[in-house]
């Protein structure tokens, strides 16, 4: 059974950092969230071609922030423009899940340790809401509201690292992961996956930094064990 994180969230004696500042998010940025889910939960196929007039169609936005996202896109490997043959969106090799682990596991203990080591009130708050987001997500078999908030979860934790570089690094590999994670696992990892992220969580909201490495590198392995078995089908 995975952890009740409605058991982990208190309010600390101790004071927190101030919250950062919250912000609204932009057009163009709403077109890469619609084109990012799309292209995780295969709604835009693997190695299928379309143009930028489809996506635009299909996002409901204008021709510049689409366009904006698409670049976007090209440079983290999730879509290939081709010009005058259209935009390729990415291909999917059971191999790469390997490769995307293996490039994503340093950094992302980096990011662990750091959030727990500067946690506001803010982010441990929304850390609590993304985990209470992925049990339910388990308990309602719902893939997409669980990936939805590991999307949260990792945003988070990037913001509370205060590490810029590290989070860069990381987007495009999480982004790769959780669309190998959707085609490969989606099916029978619901609940593995809730009870690695809800002790990362844990171990984040306690400023536990050691712990907080520790938790994602078993995330990490969790994950890895999961593309080792899909290489060898």
């Amino acid at each position: 059974m995975s952890p009740d994180i409605s058991k982990i969230y208190e309010i600390w004696s101790t004071p927190l950092l101030d919250e950062p500042a919250t912000f609204t998010e932009s057009v163009t940025s709403r077109a890469y969230r619609a084109l990012e889910r799309m292209i995780v939960t295969l709604e835009l196929a693997p190695a299928s071609i379309t143009t930028e007039g489809a996506l635009i169609e299909l996002v409901g936005l204008g021709r510049t922030p689409v366009r904006e996202a698409i670049q976007r896109l090209a440079w983290e490997g999730l879509v290939e423009v081709r010009p005058r043959s259209g935009i390729a969106i990415g291909a999917i090799h059971p191999a790469d899940w390997l490769r995307v682990i293996d490039a994503r596991r340093g950094v992302e203990i980096i990011l662990a340790r750091a959030a727990a080591r500067y946690v506001t009130r803010g982010a441990a708050e929304q850390l609590y809401d993304a985990g209470m987001a992925m049990q339910k997500a388990v308990v309602a078999g719902n893939v997409i509201a669980f990936l939805e908030a590991d999307k949260a979860l990792d945003e988070t934790m990037a913001t509370a690292s205060d590490n810029p570089f590290a989070a860069r690094l990381a987007a495009p590999l999480q982004t790769h992961s959780r669309r190998f994670w959707f085609r490969f696992q989606a099916d029978s990892g619901l609940a593995p996956a809730a009870e690695h992220h809800v002790s990362l969580i844990r171990a984040i909201v306690d400023g536990d930094m050691q712990g907080a490495g520790n938790e994602a590198d078993r995330l990490m392995g969790l994950l890895r064990a999961n593309a080792e078995t899909v290489a060898r089908r």
